[in-house]
This record gives C-alpha cells, structure tokens and sequence, in this order.
C-alpha cells in the first residue's frame, strides 16, 4: 500500500490511460538475443556472474509505469529510460501504464494463472506466496549482489525478508511504509495539546481524544477503521505496537485471543462508548478517516505517511495541518510495501537487465525515485518519511537530500523518526485474517453490549480455519 506510482493502492479511483513506452534504440546489429524468454532463470554461475553484454540485445516489458494522466511522474520515467540507456543502449525499456491501480487482486491472480505477466512485475510484500504457488517468480539471488546493488547492504535486512523463500530472493523492494499515530495538528492545538509531542501510549491517545471531542461541532478524538478488511489491519498494527502477534510463529495458529487482544478491543470499546470520542458514524473503511482529519474533524488515526499526500492532493488539504508520531506503544510497527518480481523463465541475460534496470530506478540514492532536487522542480511531494528503507549512512544521506528538498515541513514527522519503531511483516493470509478480525473492531465499535470475549474467540477459530487451508 502506500505513495507515489510505485503504489497507488486502493485509494486510487482515477482511470489510467493504458500507454506503451518503448524507449531507446537497439545496438548493433547482427548480435544475438536474449529476448525468446526460454530461459529458466538460472544458467551457469558463468553467465550469472558476467555482467550484461553490451553487444547483447534485451527487450524489458515492466508494468506499473505511471500513466498519461501523471504527467510530472511519466516524464521523470522517460528521462530515467534515456538515462539508463546511456549505459545499456542494448536494452530496450518497453513499459506499461496499468489501467486503474497498478495491482488489482484479481486481475493480477489471472495474470499468474495465465502465465501473462510482464517481464518485470509489480506486487505487494503480501504477494510472494501466490507468486510461488503459481510458478511465477525468477529465483534472483545470484543475479543480487553488492556488485549489481550497491547499496544492496544498506537495505533493511526486514524488507529484503520479506521477499525471500527458504533463503532465495524473488523481488527487490521499491517503496515501504510502516504505520504510526497521524494527527490534525489544529486540532491538537485548540484542545491544548501539544501537536509536537502526539501520544505515544493508548492511555494518552485516550486522554488525547477526550479533549480534542470535547471541542464539540461534530469533532471526533480518534477514528477507526471497521469495514472492507481495513478493521482487521487496524487491529493487527495495534496488536504489533504493543509487542503481540495476530497469528503465531509457524503461521498455523490465530494469536491475538489473548490479555492483549483484549487490551485493545476493550480499549476501543471504552473510547467510543464511555468516552464518546470516537464519533457515531461507525462501519468506516479507508479513505472515510481521511475526509474526516482533511477537513477538522478528526484529531487522529492509525496512518502510514502517504496518507497526507493524498489528503493534499485529492481532498485540499494542507501539509502544514498534519503531523505523526510512532504507534502507540512502540514495540513493533506494521510495514508493508511493494516490489518488482521477474518472471520465471526469463534468460539470464533478461534477469541481469531487470536487475539493472530496478537497480537504476529504484534503488539508487540520488537517482530515479530518490532524485529529490527534480521531484521538487516537478512540483511533486518531497518530504515524507517513506521509501525507508534505506539503514546507515546511505539513509542518512537521503534524508538530508530529502529534507534539503522538501516541499513540506519535514519537522513535523520528527517524532515518527526520532525514534524508529522496528518493522514487522503483515500475517500469513493477511487479507483473510483482517476481514475476519473486521467483526471484532465493528462488533466493538457498533455495539454497546458487545462480548469481547466471544468476538475474539469466534474469530480466533475462524482464523485458524484460514490459517489451515494454506
């Protein structure tokens, strides 16, 4: 889920305009090609560790390339192609815009089934297994190294992991989120809350949201998702931020019927029904919280920082109104994100132009996606928190370029980042677990009288019926 093309998710409503770019011309003629797609993906270590040769002709088909409607973003990708072919003019880069999001569930399901997808392909970190399941991945481990990556050992080790399969990578990540506290910050300040210093425990978040209600006008402390699969995740990221799990270790079993699940259903019960501060219009899914917040009625909800770009862009809103501290607790945070994957089958020589080309656009500071100086002269958004997952001093050095070239107040997400909350990987069967933990954030929240007890011991089995049918 999360910002720029790389991940218009499900928020996204306006309609791509399908596109194929097929930029730069091919070398020499008369060499021989790798384009027949024959391949397994493997080859001798020979082939894997020779880099890419010139003479070589190679046609890339990669999905997700911003659509004619993204005018700034589609420009910045075809000056990366005629970037990239300065140094691979024996590549060509034949991209596609995808209509509508750049993943929807079933259309990628069909893809996979039918054999379809692209060359290079864009996915979820939640997409890896039915990837597998459908033989649809190049195992790539050979092809990724610090020669092919540079800054390959400056990726978080977690996003990495969750593109990987008994030790073989499958993708290489292009942009991540972790979740955290987004407040209004007027809001913050009218009730007398200091909007540089968000709640960083559920106990303040409930003191926190009793005042800001208290500024009455319809004016909502916290808001919270119950609907659409979007309930569950909730849950789940609050379960995370205060050290718990929703499903165990091996995967096989629901975790969260437990002294914490109930800590966090009871907490949500009490806030809606004894405190009043989480308003009367309930059975919310996403994008209902951030009309809410855009507009001043809402002092706060569970985020990832990309949900104040679409605030600003699609519902007016300003970036100088809102700010984020860490998940309340603090122990883990939800991440998730997206990545490319490069169909299986694909030659050798294939794979080490998709590397090259990943490597280019999305993992290089100061290039492609992280050349904030042309982000900024696009009049695009600089200064969120995310992509972040870069560690070390290559993160130091995008953040300085970031912040030296931010379009926003960059200050205001200094408590998010001071203090980075470790990133924790969504369940196994995450879509399946969250529509089934949606009955108890509802349950909780539509419902007075509700047996918490009984909302999560009816979904725990539920679970463990999902969990079983892996």
């Amino acid at each position: 889920m999360r910002s720029s093309w790389f991940r218009p998710t499900r928020r996204s409503s306006a309609a791509a305009v399908a596109a194929v770019l097929t930029l730069t011309s091919l070398a020499a003629c008369g060499t021989s090609s790798s384009d027949d797609n024959s391949g397994s993906g493997g080859g001798s270590k020979a082939d894997i560790s020779a880099p890419l040769d010139p003479k070589t002709k190679v046609t890339l088909t990669i999905d997700c390339m911003p659509p004619a409607a993204k005018a700034a973003e589609l420009r910045e990708w075809k000056e990366d192609v005629r970037e990239f072919n300065k140094k691979y003019p024996n590549v060509t880069i034949s991209g596609k815009s995808t209509p509508g999001q750049c993943e929807e569930p079933a259309r990628f399901t069909a893809q996979l089934k039918a054999k379809s997808q692209p060359d290079v392909f864009y996915t979820y970190f939640t997409d890896l297994q039915q990837v597998l399941d459908n033989n649809g991945a190049a195992d790539i481990t050979a092809y990724v190294t610090p020669r092919t990556v540079p800054a390959l050992d400056s990726i978080d080790g977690n996003v990495l992991g969750v593109l990987k399969k008994d030790g073989k990578l499958y993708g290489l990540p292009t942009s991540n989120y972790t979740m955290g506290l987004l407040i209004n910050r007027k809001l913050f300040e009218r009730a007398g809350l200091d909007p540089d210093k968000p709640p960083t425990t559920w106990e303040e978040v409930r003191s926190a949201a009793k005042k800001i209600a208290g500024l009455g006008n319809g004016i909502s402390g916290y808001g919270e998702y119950s609907a659409e699969n979007t309930g569950g995740w909730h849950f789940t990221a609050a379960m995370y931020g205060l050290g718990a799990d929703v499903v165990s270790a091996d995967g096989k079993k629901a975790a969260f019927n437990d002294a914490t699940g109930k800590q966090v259903a009871q907490q949500l019960h009490d806030m809606r029904w004894k405190d009043d501060s989480m308003g009367k219009t309930q059975l919310l899914k996403w994008g209902d919280l951030q009309k809410q917040i855009a507009s001043d009625k809402l002092g706060m909800f569970l985020a990832a920082p990309d949900d104040i770009t679409y605030m600003v862009q699609q519902l007016g809103a300003e970036y100088e109104n809102f700010g984020m501290g860490p998940i309340p607790g603090g122990k883990a945070t939800l991440f998730g994100g997206n990545d490319y994957m490069i169909k299986k089958g694909s030659s050798p020589d294939k794979i080490k132009a998709a590397v090259a080309w990943l490597n280019f656009k999305t993992l290089t500071p100061g290039k492609g996606q992280f050349q904030w100086d042309r982000t900024k002269a696009d009049k695009l958004p600089v200064g969120l928190p995310q992509p972040n997952f870069f560690t070390g001093d290559t993160k130091a050095k995008d953040l300085a370029s970031r912040t030296e070239n931010a379009t926003m107040p960059v200050e205001n997400f200094q408590p998010f980042l001071a203090d980075p909350v470790p990133g924790k990987a969504e369940p196994p069967k995450a879509q399946e677990v969250y529509k089934v933990l949606d009955n108890v954030m509802s349950g909780v929240l539509t419902n007075r009288n509700a047996d918490i007890d009984k909302l999560l011991a009816t979904a725990e089995q539920q679970v463990n019926q999902v969990l079983a049918n892996q």
